[in-house]
This record gives structure tokens, sequence and C-alpha cells, in this order.
């Protein structure tokens, strides 16, 4: 085989390999080191959007001072979705999946909702 040849193997083997990295090695490095952060970030921004919604239908069903007060500091806890919003994209950038977000976000709301059934199952007063 030719000096050229040689070269054109030794390329398309590099190129490959590169190619493997990025697509397969990389989004699982990705989803690894940042699962837990994503995970918890996600459902902040859940519970932040809950509050937020609460608290605007508080203002536009009972105005008061207080109900603003709560609806702003709702507002201001929406950067959370922010911080979660950018981490996603980042994520989504080299290479993880949607389904694979989906999955790890579905992964916390499971856990943290048993865990909120626990305790109001615990705490609840039964009659």
């Amino acid at each position: 085989m030719s000096r050229v040849g040689r070269i054109l193997n030794m390329t398309a083997v590099v190129l490959v390999f590169a190619y493997g990295i990025n697509e397969y090695v990389v989004p699982r490095i990705v989803l690894a080191s940042h699962k837990e952060e994503y995970q918890s970030l996600m459902f902040q921004c859940d519970h932040v959007m809950r509050e937020h919604f609460i608290a605007k239908q508080q203002v536009l069903v009972e105005p008061s001072e207080m109900a603003v007060k709560n609806l702003d500091a709702g507002e201001v806890s929406l950067l959370t979705c922010h911080d979660y919003d950018k981490l996603r994209k980042k994520m989504l950038s080299f290479g993880v999946s949607e389904p694979q977000l989906s999955m790890i976000g579905l992964e916390v709301m499971e856990e943290k909702m048993t865990d909120v059934r626990h305790f109001v199952e615990t705490h609840e007063i039964r009659y």
C-alpha cells in the first residue's frame, strides 16, 4: 500500500473514532455528570411554576397587598426555570437526546411524588 493510501486509511480511522466518541461517549459523560443537577433544577422549576400559577390566581380572585407580594416573589423564583432551561439546552448541544432528558425528568418526579405521598400519609389527620 502506498504512503498516500496509508495516510487516507489512518485519516478514515481517526474520523470514525472521533465520530464514535462524539456520538456515543460524550452524551453519556454529560448525562452522568449533570443528571443530578438537571433533576434538581427540573423539580424546582416545576414547583416554582406551580407556586407562581397559584399566586397569580390569588391576585385575580382576591387581590391584596400580600397576594401581590407573593406573586412578585413567585416571578423572581422563576429564574430557577431559566437555569433549568440553560442546562437542558447545554445537554442537548452535547448530544443528550430529548427522550433521555424526559426519562431522567420522570425519574425525579416519580421519586419526589413518592416522598410527598409518604409524607402526607404519615402526617395526614384521619377522621
